[in-house]
């Protein structure tokens, strides 16, 4: 295992550190301070390395864009409509981001701090990148002072490993995600790449992509990725609704290992498992990104990337049968994500 810590852009008139890991099979794994973001997992080839997440060169880049490409999502991955849910008898406001809703925690959220980091290195099988915030309510508007921990670690089995960890002074909501997105191909698109996701199931959403409370059978629709289907072909059954994509939210039922989905590239034979406890996966495939975003792969465009972000079913507490998000004061609650990766 090496380990290298560097500084890698100012942004805010803040130091935003890069921390990277690169294990005895040269997989790396590079963290940025600034939104926790992953800002690459890359895999050795003939041709030098290959970065599977879509990244930026700028910390400005990352955040002048509504994509929160490879960002830490928190305190609640999704939206939450109108911003209002209940808890414990009281009716809270939170702010709102996206007209009159709260998307990924909000104008406040995970993705729009500098968090504090550090590398651990001792273990020569796996090394962490330790990363916290304390994320007062005064800030977020959230109920309760929630400090937030994510540890990003690399193992040389090449899996990455990605666990939060949090606890709150005030009973509060506790749904984070990565928006990692993806392309294991050496193509510029992900239209050759094929998907599949243990769901039967999708959930309703409404013009503003809040959830309804109702769920869609995938079967016999381009939502249908049970047995794996290719990105491309799916894309195109998509073009008759204005999304001409996936921006949508599977039902997922882990297997044994909590695997999930599976991304895969029959090119080049990389592959990437998605496991998680929990019961929600947003597959958004990029459809709407813009020539102005300066991604390091290039220019904007959609389908350069799907975006696969494990998390409960969004906007829970309006919709109780979708999962408990709840966070007990003084409790702490912890959940993983974890990529397995092939190539």
């Amino acid at each position: 295992m090496q380990t290298t810590t560097k500084h890698w852009d100012t942004y805010q008139d803040q130091a935003v550190t890069e921390y990277a890991i690169e294990n005895d099979n040269g997989v790396k794994l590079a963290i940025l301070s600034w939104g926790a973001t992953l800002h690459a997992l890359s895999v050795p080839t003939d041709k030098g390395d290959k970065n599977l997440v879509l990244s930026y060169h700028k910390m400005a880049h990352y955040l002048d864009n509504p994509f929160y490409v490879c960002m830490g999502i928190g305190r609640t991955g999704g939206r939450i409509t109108r911003g209002t849910f209940p808890l414990n008898g009281t009716t809270y406001n939170v702010d709102t981001n996206e007209g009159r809703n709260t998307l990924h925690g909000g104008p406040h959220g995970f993705n729009t701090v500098n968090w504090a980091g550090e590398l651990d290195a001792t273990d020569p099988e796996i090394a962490k990148i330790t990363l916290t915030h304390t994320f007062k309510s005064s800030d977020d508007s959230y109920p309760g002072d929630l400090t937030a921990k994510m540890t990003y670690t690399l193992d040389n089995h090449d899996e990455v490993t990605l666990t939060f960890e949090a606890n709150s002074t005030d009973t509060t909501l506790f749904n984070p995600t990565s928006h990692c997105y993806f392309n294991l191909s050496d193509d510029q698109l992900i239209s050759g790449q094929k998907l599949q996701v243990n769901s039967t199931e999708h959930l309703d959403l409404d013009g503003e992509k809040l959830p309804t409370g109702k769920m869609i059978a995938n079967a016999g629709t381009p939502f249908d990725f049970a047995q794996g289907q290719n990105l491309g072909q799916a894309i195109r059954g998509m073009q008759a609704i204005p999304e001409k994509g996936f921006d949508d939210v599977y039902h997922v039922t882990p297997t044994a290992d909590q695997t999930i989905a599976k991304l895969t590239d029959p090119q080049s034979n990389r592959s990437l498992t998605i496991k998680s406890a929990r019961n929600g996966l947003v597959v958004f495939t990029a459809n709407s990104f813009t020539s102005n975003m300066k991604l390091a792969a290039g220019a904007g465009q959609p389908y350069m990337g799907v975006a696969l972000e494990p998390q409960t079913l969004p906007d829970s507490p309006n919709h109780p049968e979708f999962g408990d998000i709840t966070l007990p004061a003084g409790k702490t609650q912890s959940y993983q994500i974890k990529y397995d990766i092939t190539y």
